[in-house]
């Protein structure tokens, strides 16, 4: 059963999960899914004899869908807000997508006084929109194509980028089921959050807060990644981060915490116990 609790910026209500004992590690989620992507992680690391704290952000899962709140600011004090309210201390951080983002911000908005050290799985860091000083960003009409695809027809946005999601004509191994599974997760997040999440996704600026993080940082990050393209952001991530890893996967999607479970998750228990 999930547990609730109310933010302090705006009385939003958040579900979240807590399980286990020891050393907390928190799981932040993708854009649009919910708690329940982590299923190949958090079995892994309460065995490990971690605790472990999943949170469904605003607009997903089992939390409120308000109309606003969307921004990148206040995700990480929702964030921000669950670590205090379980009075967490030397916490791990563990991100996928879009919630690497929410991570990053966190730590420049409340420092790292509570958190030990983060791990990111293809983040939408540093920076991903096209500008003069970002040439290799996404240009605005792309952003804005993709926004319109998105309002005109959701399902089939994601249908139509399920397999690549996965990167399985490279051969990774996802069945068909998963496939379905994680499109429904995925369908189950408000619209309105959907909407503005990927849009901030592409056009918010995280490089001032990527070059601050004072904790040690892991990425890891699919080559074949068609939904956050390594270029663009684990590569110049490490460029950036004070103390960072990158660790690339040759044949690997932006699902990789499914489809290369295993190496993930060896992987993040290896940088927790370094």
């Amino acid at each position: 059963m999930p547990m609730f609790f109310t933010t302090p910026t705006d009385g939003t209500t958040l579900a979240y999960e807590d399980y286990g004992t020891g050393t907390p590690i928190v799981f932040v989620a993708g854009w649009s899914l919910p708690t329940d992507m982590w299923e190949r992680q958090t079995p892994f690391f309460l065995e490990q004899g971690y605790r472990c704290v999943l949170l469904d952000r605003r607009g997903h899962g089992r939390s409120d869908r308000p109309s606003a709140g969307y921004d990148t600011d206040t995700r990480a004090d929702d964030l921000a807000a669950l670590i205090e309210h379980l009075d967490l201390r030397d916490a791990i951080l563990v991100a996928h997508s879009t919630g690497g983002a929410e991570v990053v911000r966190y730590l420049a908005r409340h420092g790292a006084d509570r958190v030990s050290r983060i791990a990111l799985l293809g983040a939408a860091i540093p920076f991903m929109r096209q500008t003069e000083d970002n040439p290799i960003g996404v240009p605005d009409g792309l952003i804005d194509a993709t926004l319109a695809d998105l309002r005109a027809d959701r399902a089939q946005w994601l249908a139509d980028r399920a397999q690549g999601y996965y990167a399985t004509h490279l051969g990774t191994r996802v069945s068909p089921a998963t496939i379905d599974i994680e499109m429904r997760r995925s369908m189950s997040c408000s619209p309105i959050a959907a909407l503005e999440i990927q849009r901030l996704a592409f056009r918010t600026d995280h490089r001032a807060d990527v070059a601050a993080v004072p904790v040690p940082m892991l990425l890891l990050h699919g080559v074949a990644d068609q939904s956050i393209p390594i270029d663009l952001s684990s590569r110049q991530t490490v460029k950036l981060a004070p103390d960072a890893e990158l660790k690339e996967y040759p044949n690997a999607g932006h699902g990789l915490y499914q489809s290369h479970a295993d190496r993930v998750n060896a992987d993040i228990l290896a940088f927790i116990k370094a």
